[in-house]
């Protein structure tokens, strides 16, 4: 149930107080919304299809990435199975890599998949081709990929 109460405007409420959080533009409640939905869908997607849906995951232009939204996947563990826009991380070992800000942000994917089911995280990425880190809010949420428990995620880089 509490899950369920943690819902987008909830988490902005929490982290907003939060002082690593203060500073940072989060998302307009219309791009969360849109974001939670494409995320819960490729779930859902991942369950029933595994590895296979990464090939349509990644095809630019589609339903699954656009602008700047692409999905990204990792276990639990921390090593990337998906990144639609920075291809060249997947089966790479991530969860102890930290931001421009110093976070550790795939710790905090990780961690809000296993405490809440899904949530949002903010921390600092660079858009797909460039190199220099901006505000970024991921939405994750649980999932399978061919039965090893894993998160999907999608982000709105806000700037």
């Amino acid at each position: 149930m509490f899950k369920k109460l943690l819902t987008w405007p909830v988490l902005l409420v929490l982290t907003a107080t939060s002082p690593a959080f203060g500073q940072r533009q989060s998302p307009v409640p219309h791009q969360a919304s849109e974001i939670e939905a494409l995320v819960n869908k490729a779930a859902a997607v991942l369950k029933e299809q595994g590895s296979k849906a990464f090939g349509e995951f990644r095809k630019k232009g589609g339903p699954w990435r656009y602008a700047d939204v692409y999905l990204f996947a990792m276990d639990m563990q921390g090593v990337v199975l998906l990144n639609a826009g920075h291809p060249n991380r997947e089966g790479w070992d991530m969860l102890n890599e930290r931001d421009a800000d110093g976070k550790q942000f795939h710790v905090d994917l990780v961690e809000v998949v296993s405490k809440f089911g899904s949530g949002w995280v903010d921390y600092m990425f660079p858009r797909p081709g460039q190199a220099i880190s901006t505000v970024k809010w991921s939405y994750v949420c649980g999932t399978r990929v061919e039965g090893v428990e894993a998160l999907v995620g999608a982000g709105v880089y806000v700037d």
